[in-house]
């Protein structure tokens, strides 16, 4: 079978077999945390919550609408707050996984109208087309839609493909993902394949181009608002550039009625939306052919990466790994230091790095974690004459959230700093 043949049966979405919500509340809400089994992730509501606002905020002074990625905590309770933030709301997100889509469904967010707009945020793959266009039924019936995205001429002869083979063929709303030097994902507008694809496009009558969508995932290597603000400019200007380009062609197709005008032009990563503001907006000169929309996921939990963009302060990441110090090595680390063994290791905390050094940094004591197995890590001091005892419990604040996050059924969620368990939320997993 050739791989870009249609779909015309599927395997039914299995959805995982996740733990219930209502047992895990009854058994702990109003736990403490240091009774908790360890390794264990922890969610600061409130700052989780301030997080969100702020960054709907950001978006609105930068005269953007905000596009939330749901693919850092996976949650109902935490997607609700990505898009009421009070004065400032949005209903447009973006998932990474057809679970995550699935489970906005599931979770009522639709139906309430809460989420009107889900972007399957990967190039569009032809296997999992058949689910897309189950998913684009479902919430059609609650008004909202789905939209897509494409970077490759044959997924264009496949989405035609498809439509000719139902009843009822449709036009599909897709981002064109653009490639602004960082070789991630995207076409760039200095292809030669790029002129004859937006014109195949344009000519599609399986396809309404929606916009042009940009992630600049090199902007973590920030360190300064300014250096930022110069991610976002560069990202502004490639999104601008491809609708400049398309303009034109659009208005000889004898389809330009059938496609989105204005543009969309969705740009963005954390550090580049935490850089959007009302002044670097004003410093953005160049005439837009499009509206702006930013896109961010991470920004609601927060890291170390993060925080060494300089762009957030240690005070606002919201979230933290509990683990057990469960055997104790007096000067058997470099210079005679002491060593200590904990119960979070590579898949309690992801084995992602940072500028900042090590895996993870231990709150409110001179630690890091700097060395891991599987299901263990080696803490070492980052002050002469640091020292742990046996049994104790420490926070560690780890280099990437969303590869933590990952690792956990359920998080515990507390409330202002608090140490006392108030909810539980259970992510979506799976695929």
């Amino acid at each position: 079978m050739s791989s870009l043949s249609p779909l015309q049966t599927k395997t039914p979405y299995a959805f995982a077999n996740l733990p219930q919500k209502d047992a895990l509340v009854s058994r702990f809400v109003g736990a403490s945390l240091d009774s908790l089994r360890t390794p264990a992730m922890v969610i600061d509501r409130s700052l989780f919550q301030h997080n969100c606002r702020k960054m709907l905020q950001n978006a609105t002074e930068w005269g953007a609408t905000l596009r939330s990625h749901l693919k850092t905590h996976k949650t109902v309770e935490g997607t609700r707050l990505q898009l009421d933030g009070g004065e400032h709301k949005t209903h447009a997100v973006v998932v990474s996984t057809l679970m995550e889509a699935w489970e906005v469904v599931q979770g009522g967010l639709v139906k309430d109208g809460s989420v009107k707009d889900i972007l399957y945020g990967l190039p569009v793959a032809i296997n999992k087309f058949a689910d897309l266009s189950d998913l684009w039924d479902e919430v059609a019936k609650d008004g909202a839609v789905v939209r897509l995205m494409v970077d490759n001429p044959d997924q264009i002869r496949f989405i035609e493909e498809f439509e000719k083979a139902r009843a009822t063929p449709r036009r599909w709303s897709v981002f064109v993902k653009i490639d602004g030097g960082q070789r991630r994902a995207g076409m760039t507008t200095a292809s030669p394949q790029f002129t004859p694809f937006l014109r195949s496009l344009f000519d599609s009558p399986a396809i309404s181009v929606y916009g042009f969508y940009i992630h600049a995932g090199n902007a973590y290597a920030s360190t300064s608002s300014s250096e930022a603000t110069s991610f976002l400019s560069s990202e502004v200007h490639a999104v601008n550039e491809a609708a400049g380009i398309a303009l034109p062609i659009l208005g000889a197709s004898s389809n330009a009625g059938a496609h989105n005008q204005p543009f969309v032009l969705s740009v963005g990563s954390t550090p580049t939306a935490h850089a959007a503001t009302a002044e670097s907006r004003a410093a953005l000169s160049t005439f837009l052919h499009g509206n702006l929309e930013l896109h961010a996921g991470n920004y609601p939990m927060l890291d170390l990466q993060q925080k060494h963009t300089s762009l957030i302060s240690a005070d606002r990441i919201a979230q933290k790994v509990l683990a057990s110090v469960i055997s104790y090595y007096p000067a058997r680390g470099a210079d005679g230091v002491d060593e200590a063994m904990c119960d979070a290791g590579c898949i309690a905390m992801s084995k992602d790095t940072g500028p900042s050094g090590g895996y993870g940094d231990v709150v409110g004591k001179p630690w890091q974690l700097t060395r891991m197995s599987q299901e263990h890590g080696i803490l070492t001091p980052t002050e002469k004459g640091a020292t742990l005892k046996l049994g104790e419990v420490v926070e560690i604040v780890g280099q990437h959230a969303c590869l933590i996050a990952a690792a956990y059924p359920w998080y515990y969620i507390v409330e202002d700093g608090g140490q006392t368990v108030v909810d539980v939320w259970v992510p979506w997993k799976g695929w």
